[in-house]
């Protein structure tokens, strides 16, 4: 499970637990948590889960300005550290002796338009505004990590994920170039990552984009629906087999297993199985 949850989820009246609430109807095994600040450490004990904190070594679990976090059911193994917590760490898994990076992930929203499409650029000039503000910087910062981890997954296979806050290349294609007003955009922030080997989980086993948008971002009354929210993998010895993408709106009941909750939250999140 992929999830950003907002401010710790404290954005509602009792939102931490109604986060708990959420993760317990999904049960996943681990979670790439975002936007932790403070409340993850409560929420995995409640939940029985294992903790990691994505922050140098000795920094209290409690700690309010941490953004990152995973959350697992299983052993955890080494630390992945590296010098950007804040938008990338990892830790190793163990299941039944053998090992599994897992990797949780923010970029910056910057640069950022409701709708792209409507800025008056052609596809190449929209990548060249891609690289103008924070996010590019950041993903020029962790890539050498993410290259060193990819290039390893025939031993260690790896899993990514969390909030990009950018577009898919995979959703502005050939299959939708009427939506995105002819244009066909090849975003830098996802097309980097297949470029190293990653697998976008959710639209390889959801490959029409016009039949499952997996939307993860909206704002109501205003053209904003985007998918931004992702789990990736490498290496032979994991298969993704099934992946769904939820919806869902801050402070709006949100069904799940036919209980209504409190949604805590502005972005969706995603889940995926995988054989190992």
């Amino acid at each position: 499970m992929a999830w950003n949850i907002l401010h710790g989820g404290n954005d509602i009246e009792n939102g931490p637990q109604h986060v708990i609430q959420i993760i317990k109807e999904i049960d996943p095994d681990v979670i790439l948590m975002v936007e932790t600040y403070g409340s993850g450490k409560m929420i995995a004990d409640s939940l029985g889960y294992n903790f990691h904190l994505i922050a140098k070594e000795g920094t209290a679990l409690d700690e309010k300005t941490v953004n990152l976090s995973i959350f697992s059911k299983f052993p955890f193994g080494e630390r992945i550290d590296t010098d950007y917590p804040f938008y990338l760490g990892g830790r190793e898994i163990i299941i039944n002796n053998q090992k599994i990076r897992v990797f949780s992930n923010w970029f910056h929203y910057l640069p950022w338009e409701d709708a792209p499409e409507e800025l008056g650029m052609t596809a190449e000039e929209l990548l060249v505004w891609e690289r103008t503000e924070t996010k590019y910087e950041m993903i020029q910062k962790v890539l050498p990590y993410l290259g060193k981890y990819s290039a390893e997954t025939d031993s260690i296979p790896m899993i990514f994920g969390g909030d990009m806050n950018s577009p898919s290349h995979l959703d502005w294609g050939e299959e939708t170039r009427e939506m995105h007003k002819g244009l066909v955009v090849p975003w830098y922030s996802t097309k980097v990552l297949e470029n190293i080997g990653l697998i976008d989980t959710y639209r390889t086993l959801n490959p029409d984009p016009l039949t499952n948008p997996g939307i993860t971002w909206d704002t109501k009354g205003q053209k904003d629906e985007h998918r931004i929210d992702y789990i990736y993998y490498k290496g032979d010895a994991l298969q993704a087999i099934e992946s769904k993408s939820y919806k869902a709106f801050l402070g709006e009941p949100f069904s799940l297993n036919g209980k209504s909750i409190a949604y805590p939250s502005d972005h969706g999140f995603v889940v995926t199985t995988f054989t190992f």
